[in-house]
C-alpha cells in the first residue's frame, strides 16, 4: 500500500510540473536573456508617439486595460478584423476612440529586426503602458512579463466584458471583481481618466437626455455642464471633437481626477457614481487629500495585478510577427 501511494504522489508531482511548464508565472527581466533591448526599444518608440502627440499616452494606458479585460492580457485588442470576423479594435467601445496601434506596430518592427519571433505583443502594450504612465508624471514599476499571444479577437466579446461609461457602482464593483480584481483596485484604476480625452457620444446623455424627467445628469455641476454642451452641442457626431477627461490637469497623471469627482466635474457617470457609495466615496476623498505619492504607488500596484488577468504563457498562444494578424 505505501509503494502504490508514493507511485500516485510521484506521478502528481509530475503532473503538476508539467502544469507549472505550460502556465509559468510571468517575471520581471523576462527578456534579459532572449531580448535585452525589448524594453529600451518600446520605451523610445513611446517617448516618439509622446512629441509628436502627446495625447497617444492615454491611449496606450486604455489600450492595456480594454486587452486585459476581454480574454486576458493576450494582445487580442491589436487583431485587424477580417471580411469573416469583426474583431475587438472595431467594436463600438473601441472605434474610433481607441488609437496608438501604430505605436506598437513600430515597436514590434523594430524587435523582429533584433529578436525574431521572441517579443509578444501583449508585453508590448504592457511595457507601452507603463513608460506613458511614467512619462505623465506617475510612478514608473517593473512589469513582469512572458505573456504570449492569443489568436481570437471578437467584437461582441468587447461589448460584453469592457466596462461601460454609464455603468453604476454596482455594476462596476461586478465587473472588476469578475477580473479579479478589488473594489479598491477599481477605484484606483478609475483614475487612469486622470489623463486623455473622450468623445462628445460616450458622456452626451448626461447633458441632453439623461431621463424621462430630466434631460441633464443632476448630478453634474451645473458650470461645467455648460461648458461641455459648447464643447458637444446636442446632436454633434462630429469625431473629430474631443474633451480632457480631466480638464485641471488633461496630461498629468495625478490625483486631480478625483478632485473633479468631489467637484461633481466627473465626466462619465462611471466617474460620479464613485459618490453615491460610502465606501467608494471614502476611497476618492482619501485619493485626492493623501499624499499623491500614496495613490501613485497604489495605481502602479493595480496596473500590475491587472497586467496579469487571464495571460498566456508558456506553450499557450503563440508570439505574433505582425500584431495585427494571428501567425
Amino acid at each position: 500500500m505505501g509503494a502504490w501511494k508514493l507511485s500516485c504522489l510521484s506521478v502528481i508531482l509530475v503532473v503538476v510540473y508539467l502544469c507549472r511548464n505550460v502556465h509559468s508565472h510571468l517575471q520581471e527581466g523576462f527578456y534579459k536573456s532572449s531580448c535585452s533591448l525589448a524594453e529600451f526599444i518600446v520605451n523610445d518608440e513611446v517617448k516618439e508617439a509622446f512629441i509628436k502627440d502627446n495625447g497617444v499616452v492615454a491611449d496606450l494606458v486604455r489600450m492595456h486595460f480594454h486587452d486585459c479585460f476581454v480574454r486576458g492580457c493576450e494582445g487580442s485588442v491589436l487583431i485587424d478584423s477580417t471580411p469573416s470576423n469583426t474583431a475587438e479594435k472595431d467594436s463600438p467601445p473601441n472605434n474610433p476612440s481607441l488609437q496608438g496601434f501604430d505605436v506598437i506596430d513600430n515597436a514590434k518592427a523594430k524587435l523582429e529586426a533584433i529578436c525574431k519571433g521572441v517579443v509578444s505583443c501583449a508585453d508590448i502594450v504592457a511595457f507601452a503602458a507603463r513608460d506613458s504612465i511614467e512619462i505623465t508624471g506617475g510612478l514608473g514599476y517593473d512589469v513582469p512579463a512572458g505573456r504570449r499571444d492569443g489568436r481570437v479577437s471578437l467584437a461582441s466579446e468587447a461589448l460584453t466584458n469592457l466596462p461601460p461609461p454609464t455603468f453604476n457602482v454596482d455594476q462596476l464593483t461586478r465587473r472588476f471583481a469578475e477580473k479579479g480584481l478589488t473594489r479598491e483596485e477599481m477605484v484606483t484604476l478609475s483614475g487612469a481618466h486622470t489623463i486623455g480625452n473622450a468623445h462628445c457620444n460616450s458622456f452626451s446623455n448626461r447633458l441632453y437626455n439623461f431621463n424621462g424627467t430630466t434631460s441633464q445628469d443632476p448630478s453634474l455641476d451645473p458650470v461645467y455642464a455648460a461648458r461641455l454642451k459648447q464643447q458637444c452641442p446636442q446632436g454633434s457626431t462630429d469625431p473629430n471633437v474631443v474633451v480632457p477627461m480631466n480638464p485641471e490637469s488633461p496630461g498629468i497623471t495625478d490625483v486631480s481626477y478625483y478632485n473633479d469627482v468631489l467637484a461633481n466635474r466627473g465626466l462619465f457617470t462611471s466617474d460620479q457614481t464613485l459618490l453615491t457609495n460610502s465606501a467608494t466615496a471614502n476611497q476618492v476623498n482619501q485619493n485626492a487629500r493623501n499624499n499623491p505619492y500614496v495613490w501613485k504607488r497604489k495605481f502602479a500596484a493595480a496596473m500590475v495585478k491587472m497586467g496579469q488577468i487571464g495571460v498566456l504563457t508558456g506553450n499557450a498562444g503563440e508570439i505574433r510577427t505582425n500584431c495585427r494578424v494571428i501567425n
